[in-house]
């Protein structure tokens, strides 16, 4: 299977990352609707198919893996990279042809619209085309598997994003606040992550440790308020020296103390005073 940027052909270089995601799975979701899984996709260097490994992904021995790739994994679908200067080339020209002549005809058939543009490929221009530029099978085996229930292809065929989980159980998520309720609230998310779960359709899930959680979509997060800061300690404030009053209770004991010191010491020299006389 050689897989085109776009179900449109030209339009996929318009396109933001996510829609080429989008309309890649479509052209993939189709194709497994009419034959079967295949067993691989013949795929250019695109990032979204495959993509060259980051310095951290190199330090840690991972390989380096996309949206569309992990979707493929899930369907054991491998993707071949066209590396060599020839196998860009086919790819190169086969999207030269469809840049070429589907802008042409679409002209001629005044379409200006995505589904009038897909409902002409799978009408006329699909048709046409492979009649004229189709090349038989080097086998005439079918390796295509059967195609998975709706609800298993629903499951694979969509976006999923590792976000950190706030202390509050609050996820940031394209510009949301996404509130977890999870049932036990005992132990917190300590560097722990969520997986989110985008579809097509819009339809977003909250997956944690495997189990889907409930969550509410906040307008504006919560503000948590902030503790007031500590204050230092302050000292207790020296008390400065007064002098009692003259009828103070301690003043008065004090002022006793000091005349029986003064009346002992006259005393005493008194007495050197006539031992000293007596002398002969």
């Amino acid at each position: 299977m050689n897989m085109v940027d776009d179900a449109t052909g030209t339009t996929c270089s318009r396109l933001g990352e996510q829609e080429t995601i989008w309309a890649a799975v479509g052209v993939l979701r189709s194709w497994i609707a009419k034959y079967g899984v295949p067993r691989a996709l013949y795929t250019d260097w695109k990032n979204v198919y495959k993509r060259e490994p980051t310095e951290r992904e190199r330090l840690r021995g991972k390989a380096p893996t996309t949206q569309f790739g992990r979707m493929c994994e899930r369907l054991e679908i491998r993707i071949i990279a066209a590396s060599s200067p020839q196998a860009k080339g086919r790819v190169e020209r086969n999207n030269g042809v469809h840049q070429d002549r589907l802008v042409k005809k679409l002209r001629r058939q005044e379409i200006q619209s995505y589904e009038a543009t897909n409902e002409y490929l799978e009408a006329e221009y699909l048709a046409e085309h492979n009649q004229r530029f189709a090349r038989e099978a080097a086998r005439a085996e079918n390796y295509h598997v059967r195609a998975p229930s709706a609800a298993k292809l629903r499951e694979v065929f969509r976006l999923e994003t590792e976000r950190w989980i706030s202390n509050d159980w609050v996820v940031q998520y394209r510009g949301h606040f996404l509130q977890l309720k999870p049932q036990n609230k005992r132990y917190g998310p300590t560097q722990a992550q969520a997986v989110i779960c985008e579809w097509e359709d819009g339809a977003v899930e909250v997956h944690y440790r495997g189990e889907r959680m409930d969550y509410e979509d906040l307008v504006v997060r919560p503000r948590t308020e902030k503790a007031a800061p500590h204050e230092p300690r302050r000292e207790p404030a020296k008390q400065v020296g007064s002098k009692r009053a003259q009828d103070h209770p301690w003043r008065q004991g004090y002022e006793q103390r000091m005349k029986l010191q003064r009346l002992d010491r006259s005393q005493e020299s008194a007495l050197l005073g006539v031992s000293a006389c007596a002398t002969p």
